[in-house]
């Protein structure tokens, strides 16, 4: 790629000096990091000094087509590179979790004609035990259960479930939610209370869970338009059409304000408004 940009064909024409005579290479990468790349061309190996942002490293590698990878990248602070390599790693694990796991519950509630979908992570060993007479709240039976440890663990991690919205948006969901909330398991006492009133407590256990939506006009599903239309309807139910037809409507009386009778002449006013 330098070739292309500082070759003497240069017939991409990359590169163009400016008024000084300079290269502007990309707009947002530091001189630094650029000379810290430079080394990739002489060595294969770039090698990060202190002080040196690993996210900017990555993207300028990004930018210069640079392999990112433990092979590549020497640097001191192994923490933010393993955070980085993490983020690969986790980015293409979710992709194979979201075609393998997801996606086939996702399609079962379109073809039921629904346009979201909620999902609970269960792990491979967790039991749902409900109650036919006695139920969880509701809101629970609409929740959809995918039973896996491997994705259960996945989202342990917050920066995973970063990285899970992140991939979800470039495929074109929507209102992504992923946490931890409580999911009810087995039923474990019903209490009575005054009255006869059941009252049934549920065993509830933490679980990841997803939620997105692929609905197109979601913002008038919930727009209700009321229009304001002129009623025919006549407060006399029991008056004929042709009756009503001619009875002349008399208007109300005009409601004058306290402060308007205060305010008028007296000659004006009723002798009922005047004081004693």
């Amino acid at each position: 790629m330098l070739g292309r940009m500082f070759g003497p064909g240069r017939e991409y024409n990359f590169t163009r000096p400016n008024e000084k005579g300079e290269y502007e290479i990309a707009e947002g990468i530091g001189s630094t990091v650029f000379r810290t790349v430079l080394d990739y061309y002489k060595t294969g190996v770039i090698h990060c000094p202190d002080g040196i942002s690993i996210p900017d490293l990555r993207d300028t590698c990004d930018y210069l087509c640079i392999n990112f990878d433990f092979n590549t990248i020497k640097c001191q602070d192994l923490s933010a590179l393993l955070h980085e390599l993490s983020n690969d790693g986790a980015h293409k694990q979710f992709d194979s979790y979201l075609e393998e796991l997801i996606v086939p519950i996702m399609v079962g509630s379109a073809k039921k004609g629904e346009r979201e979908c909620h999902i609970v992570v269960l792990t491979d060993d967790d039991v749902v035990d409900w109650d036919e007479d006695y139920p969880p709240p509701m809101g629970e039976e609409y929740s959809r259960i995918l039973y896996s440890s491997k994705l259960y663990r996945f989202f342990k991690y917050i920066e995973n479930r970063d990285v899970a919205k992140t991939v979800l948006k470039e495929r074109g969901l929507k209102n992504i939610r992923i946490g931890i909330e409580g999911y009810p398991t087995c039923k474990e006492k019903v209490k009575r209370r005054p009255g006869g009133r059941s009252e049934v407590i549920y065993n509830y256990v933490q679980r990841p869970f997803i939620q997105m939506s692929w609905e197109k006009e979601e913002g008038k599903s919930r727009h209700v338009d009321f229009q304001c239309v002129r009623s025919k309807s006549l407060t006399n139910l029991m008056v004929d059409d042709d009756v009503a037809e001619d009875q002349e409507v008399m208007p109300y009386p005009p409601q004058v304000d306290e402060l308007d009778r205060l305010k008028a002449p007296l000659s004006q006013m009723d002798t009922s408004d005047l004081p004693d």
